[in-house]
């Protein structure tokens, strides 16, 4: 599965899709039924599928948003105009953290998600305590599942872009 934000570079262009391609255009509606899952719909293969099935260029994804010169410019332009807004993905580094900790569900569940990476990481460490490590996992995973859940409930994705509309709730960087 490819990550958000995907990208193809080729001929000097930047090809990726936002929210009105996928679910506002004749060819998002073909994109849609030619995709297994939701997940696949923000991916590289989508992307050539929405744009002809062309060949070649450079595939290029980045999930850090700390800064906007991790992204080519057109895609910068498309996040800051809300152009991402209901594809279901909210990346927190686009808002300062007093904006995004404000909404409890959501500090629950990456507080939780950051225990599961750390115990992840660990049952990867040592082969020798790979049961103690799992069973960590296990419990971290089942709260980080939880949280999300409780996210989900509070459709914090719909809110954090809410929030990023406000110019002066962004992270500086995102302005």
């Amino acid at each position: 599965m490819c990550e958000f934000i995907s990208w193809i570079e080729k001929d000097g262009q930047v090809y990726y899709l936002t929210y009105r391609d996928i679910y506002h255009t004749r060819r998002g509606k073909e994109l849609r039924d030619y995709c297994k899952s939701k997940d696949d719909l923000i991916g590289h293969g989508a992307i050539r599928f929405y744009y002809d099935n062309f060949v070649g260029g450079e595939d290029k994804e980045c999930t850090d948003f700390s800064t906007p010169d991790n992204f080519p410019p057109e895609i910068v332009e498309d996040i800051k105009k809300g152009r991402m807004a209901g594809l279901d993905i909210f990346p927190t580094k686009l808002l300062l953290d007093k904006i995004i900790y404000r909404n409890k569900a959501y500090a629950e569940r990456e507080k939780a998600y950051a225990e599961w990476k750390k115990a992840d990481a660990e049952r990867k460490k040592a082969d020798a305590e790979r049961k103690k490590a799992y069973a960590e996992w296990e419990k971290a995973y089942a709260k980080w599942k939880k949280a999300d859940a409780e996210r989900e409930k509070a459709d914090n994705q719909k809110w954090g872009w809410m929030q990023f509309k406000i110019v002066k709730n962004r992270n500086k960087l995102w302005r």
